[in-house]
């Protein structure tokens, strides 16, 4: 009895083994057929997010810098038009939206005015913090032709010149928070960006 016992555990284990490479080899062929045009799909959508934030353009270069506080780097897109800077769109982030991690575009103008914005990624609850984007509602409008020097990008309820999206505070606040990012890093590097 204990060697059939022991027969059916040693059977089960062989049973579980089997079934787990068969799931981790369909697994891994799904990432590697999904892995090129995945990534694609991301550079066709950042490059669609630097041509909606910036002026007309003719050369783009993309470097990294660290941001503001050197806590991490974001990608600036340096925009020039026959040799003449006319923009940077600045990849940034914030961690503090309601779903998590919110990323977006934001295109400043050589003298900081913010061009327009345009989100990335995001996981904010849908019909609130999802008016984040342009498609959902006019919240981006407001950030278009304001310069952050005399902008202050805080909601109302704290202070700031932004108008929060209804019920959705958190979400508003984590974008501004993004834009606030990206325009301290565009002030300490624009210096250093050359075209």
């Amino acid at each position: 009895m204990a060697s059939k016992k022991e027969s059916n555990f040693v059977n089960m284990v062989l049973a579980l083994v089997m079934v787990s490479v068969v799931a981790a080899l369909a697994l891994g062929s799904v990432y590697v057929v999904t892995k090129k045009p995945i990534a694609l799909a991301q550079k066709r959508k950042q490059e669609a997010a630097i041509k909606a934030v910036l002026p007309a353009f003719d050369k783009l270069k993309s470097i990294k810098v660290p941001d503001a506080d050197g806590n991490d780097s974001l990608l600036f897109n340096v925009a020039t038009q026959n040799g003449k800077l006319v923009g940077i769109a600045v990849n940034t982030y914030t961690d503090k939206g309601f779903g998590g991690k919110i990323k977006a575009m934001i295109g400043f103008l050589p003298n900081g005015t913010i061009y327009n914005t345009s989100i990335l990624e995001l996981k904010e609850t849908p019909g609130l913090g999802s008016k984040l984007q342009k498609s959902k509602s006019d919240f981006p409008d407001q950030f278009k032709g304001k310069n952050p020097k005399t902008f202050r990008l805080k909601v109302k309820k704290d202070g700031g010149d932004v108008d929060a999206i209804t019920a959705a505070t958190i979400s508003s606040r984590a974008f501004c928070d993004a834009v606030q990012r990206a325009y301290d890093t565009f002030e300490k590097q624009k210096g250093q960006i050359k075209q």
